[in-house]
């Protein structure tokens, strides 16, 4: 009879041990509680804490606070100039709501993955098939800006800074008919394509980032000879717009020199004449009476023997009424 009542004692405190240690339950500061009664949810907790529930009725699951990360599979899309490129794509996400994320997706980490997957391929198949190859590789990483102008050209212009037409002066040049498109970066473009898509989930995605944006192998090839003949034609074009100023420049150059030059010289041409004309104005006023001419026709005598008398000669001839002659043979 002891023996029986011992065995019922001990039977019954393992029983209040299994409802006391039932009754409790711990919700970490990193996790959502969602207590659940009959598969159906009475009670959500998003704070760290120990609570009570109702044992072996109610149940509780535990849902991650932390932000989660999906990579998405690469994929093939076609942007809106019919162009294909493999995207691949990673996503950040937490849960927000508990409830709303176990009453759809049952708590499953990789059920949401699954949605977020459908979800964010539609984003990235929309947004990329609203835009050229061009505009898509622009805003990649950078939010830009093309400017239309009127000769059907573009001017992508980074980090929103456009560039400005300046004429010789250095002045801007104001083009009215210009227009502005701005493209936005990627990751904002697919964040606004996929919205609140995912409130229903009771889950958020803080970020969709683009990792390898890359065109298929076998067209790379093609497009890289593309890009390198446009490149190359793109160079050619400014080379020989630059040769073109330079031909013009040289050739006004030339003309400003030249027109310069005949100036110089005629200034020059000028400056010569007058002073020769002075020269012979002072020689007229200096030789104006006969002595004094004569004494300039004797140094003209003197200076003309001299040139004679060199190199070693040392013979001159002379007419006997010369007045050199005379001085030599001493008649006065």
């Amino acid at each position: 009879m002891k023996k029986a009542w011992k065995i019922l004692v001990f039977i019954v405190v393992v029983a209040a041990l299994m409802v006391v240690s039932g009754s409790f339950y711990t919700t970490m500061e990193n996790e959502y509680s969602v207590v659940k009664q009959f598969g159906k949810i009475v009670q959500t907790n998003d704070t760290a804490g120990l609570r009570v529930k109702i044992p072996f009725i109610q149940t509780v699951n535990y849902v991650p606070k932390a932000v989660q990360i999906y990579d998405l599979p690469e994929s093939e899309v076609i942007t809106s100039d019919k162009k294909t490129m493999i995207v691949d794509a990673y996503v950040l996400w937490k849960v927000t709501d508990a409830k709303a994320y176990t009453q759809t997706l049952n708590a499953s980490a990789s059920t949401a993955q699954g949605r977020i997957d459908v979800i964010v391929y539609n984003a990235i198949k929309t947004t990329i098939s609203s835009m050229t190859q061009e505009e898509l590789i622009a805003s990649r990483d950078t939010a830009v800006k093309i400017v239309n102008t009127t000769d059907e050209t573009e001017d992508i212009e980074i980090n929103d800074i456009e560039s400005q037409e300046l004429d010789e002066e250095g002045n801007v040049i104001e083009d009215n008919e210009k227009e502005e498109v701005e493209i936005i970066v990627i990751s904002d473009r697919l964040e606004q394509c996929i919205g609140n898509q995912c409130d229903q989930y009771g889950i958020e995605l803080s970020d969709v980032k683009i990792k390898v944006l890359d065109l298929p192998d076998e067209n790379k090839e093609a497009v890289y000879n593309r890009m390198i003949t446009e490149r190359n034609n793109i160079a050619a074009a400014y080379k020989a717009q630059g040769e073109s100023e330079a031909q013009i420049i040289r050739n006004t150059t030339d003309k400003e020199v030249s027109v310069m030059l005949s100036e110089a010289q005629a200034k020059a041409d000028a400056t010569v004449a007058e002073g020769e004309a002075e020269y012979m104005r002072i020689l007229s006023e200096a030789y104006n009476d006969e002595g004094k001419a004569d004494f300039y026709l004797f140094s003209l005598q003197l200076d003309t023997i001299k040139e004679s008398v060199t190199n070693g000669n040392t013979t001159i001839f002379l007419d006997k009424d010369s007045p050199v002659a005379q001085i030599f043979s001493g008649v006065q």
